[in-house]
């Protein structure tokens, strides 16, 4: 993408959020022709990508005047003045469908706001609109019936990620600096390293989940809560974002977020810090860009003045008995409530029949599959199902008793924090990750654990190492190295994960990584799509 010149308005989609706030609050462009220059933009790639699904540019540039009028008059401006931003589709935005992807509940529009969107607003951000999902949110690409698929802009014939993928793939793309987004199994750090962006997922109960309207799929469960969070191409802004969130929390919110204050992550010094990190998790292989990218990511945080030293990756076995098992206790009802008579689609429907299944078939259907070689989906399979109020209680046991392994872990090995993959294979061609869930154990397991993590885009698969991976019969290992062929050039993340309430040092480490790797000259920037001139 060619680079324009920083004194003209179109340089805006270039900008981070901050640098935009920056440049509406001196007078160098006026909130309109921010607003307008994303708009345009957005008009011109997203025919290709389908990633902003409901438009709100009227209101957009009703607000672009207001904010105008505001600095005119010399009012205080917020931290976000005149910023433009995307909001996740499951959120609910005044005036906006809110349907999680389901046939069944188009037109379902909601005429209140909750606490993260209120904030957003006060802090003068401009919703350009709301961005596509997987449908029901429980999958890691972005693919439903009521708006289509989305497509990465990278490759177009890759996914983005799920289910926060189509607010990736509009900040790769330029269409905005700063998305709300939202994480329950890696949906926000799956999107950002397969669209070569940076995100962050909280710590379990940091922020509120008040903006998502829960009669759509509130399972009521607390063993395992989504967390909202933010997707953005630089580390610093997605600092800004969680200081903007967290101020929602200073108050008692209806699902009584404690009032931890925030902490700046820039007065965070990396040097002296001890850093564990690992390559594969003994589950499901990486593919070799991946383990070169936490390799060299430890080896700069070394550079740095931190203390590196390899570790065992959180049992993924536990990890995955533990959110499939969770996630699935409750059968399929909410399931059947949420779509109707729409038929799952093929990305979630073996999930959604799993839900439905009695647990002894689904133990009979896992032994019949390891018996014809198809191990990773056979665990699954078997770990899936509804589950009696007692054993519910025994799963709930388990996950604190992981949580506590974890935490001794850490203190074991006086570890401030851990590097690691976000996914075991670069962006995904679409439709593959029906069949590649253990590939998600990188993610979904720092979702039991409740710990913060976040992705840090580092650099891209160079042409040769896309694939050293041996598969047999597994549909699994086949599809992984289907996927693995043909991804040279696409961007790759590092995980970054801290210990429970200190999101600042995660977000700390990112920054040092980000620094280090945007002087390569493999560090992702916006790609060259071909719907933009």
């Amino acid at each position: 993408m060619t680079r324009k010149n920083p004194q003209s308005p179109d340089h805006a989609i270039h900008m981070s959020a901050s640098e935009v706030a920056a440049a509406l609050k001196a007078g160098t462009f006026s909130a309109e022709e921010v607003i307008d220059v994303h708009i345009r933009h957005i008009q011109n790639v997203n025919p290709a990508l389908n990633a902003l699904v409901i438009p709100m540019f009227d209101e957009a540039r009703a607000q672009a005047r207001k904010a105008n009028e505001a600095r005119a008059r010399g009012e205080p401006l917020g931290a976000l003045h005149g910023v433009p931003v995307t909001i996740k589709e499951q959120y609910k935005v005044r005036g906006t469908q809110t349907t999680l992807g389901a046939t069944n509940k188009i037109g379902n529009v909601y005429d209140d706001e909750g606490p993260l969107v209120t904030r957003l607003r006060a802090e003068g951000a401009i919703i350009l609109g709301k961005t596509n999902i997987v449908q029901t949110l429980l999958g890691h690409e972005s693919d439903n019936r009521v708006y289509g698929r989305t497509n990465n802009p990278w490759n177009l014939e890759r996914s983005p990620g799920g289910s926060s993928g189509g607010d990736a793939a509009t900040v790769a793309s330029g269409g905005a600096p700063l998305a709300l987004a939202s994480d329950l199994g890696g949906s926000i750090r799956i999107p950002a390293h397969s669209c070569g962006v940076h995100g962050f997922k909280p710590t379990t109960g940091r922020l509120t989940n008040d903006d998502f309207p829960g009669e759509l799929l509130g399972y009521g469960q607390e063993a395992i809560l989504p967390q909202p969070g933010p997707i953005a191409r630089t580390v610093a802004d997605l600092s800004l974002a969680m200081g903007v969130f967290a101020k929602t929390s200073m108050n008692s919110t209806l699902d009584n977020v404690p009032p931890v204050p925030w902490t700046d992550p820039a007065t965070i010094p990396v040097a002296g810090m001890r850093i564990g990190y690992y390559t594969d998790n003994g589950l499901f292989s990486v593919s070799p860009a991946l383990r070169r990218a936490v390799e060299e990511a430890a080896g700069a945080l070394r550079s740095m003045g931190a203390e590196t030293l390899p570790v065992a990756a959180p049992d993924p076995v536990e990890g995955l008995r533990i959110f499939l098992g969770v996630m699935t206790a409750g059968g399929d009802a909410q399931m059947k409530s949420l779509l109707g008579r729409e038929k799952p689609v093929p990305q979630i429907a073996a999930a959604v029949k799993g839900m439905g299944t009695p647990r002894l078939m689904l133990a009979m259907v896992a032994r019949l599959m390891a018996a014809r070689g198809q191990h990773h989906n056979a665990r699954v399979i078997g770990n899936m199902g509804a589950l009696k109020t007692a054993d519910y209680w025994r799963l709930v046991e388990a996950r604190t008793d992981y949580r506590v392994g974890f935490q001794s872990a850490l203190d074991a090995a006086g570890l401030d924090a851990v590097i690691c993959p976000p996914h075991a294979l670069p962006a995904v061609t679409h439709g593959a990750s029906e069949h590649l869930f253990p590939a998600v154990s990188y993610a979904f397991t720092y979702n039991v654990l409740g710990a913060p993590a976040g992705v840090v885009s580092t650099t891209r698969v160079r042409p040769g190492e896309e694939t050293d991976r041996k598969p047999g019969k597994d549909i699994a290992d086949i599809t992984a190295q289907q996927v693995e062929r043909g991804s040279a050039g696409l961007p790759v993340g590092v995980q970054v994960v801290a210990r429970h309430w200190h999101d600042h040092v995660a977000l700390a480490v990112m920054a040092a990584l980000e620094a280090h790797f945007s002087k390569t000259e493999e560090y992702p920037i916006q790609p060259n799509l071909p719907a933009i001139g």
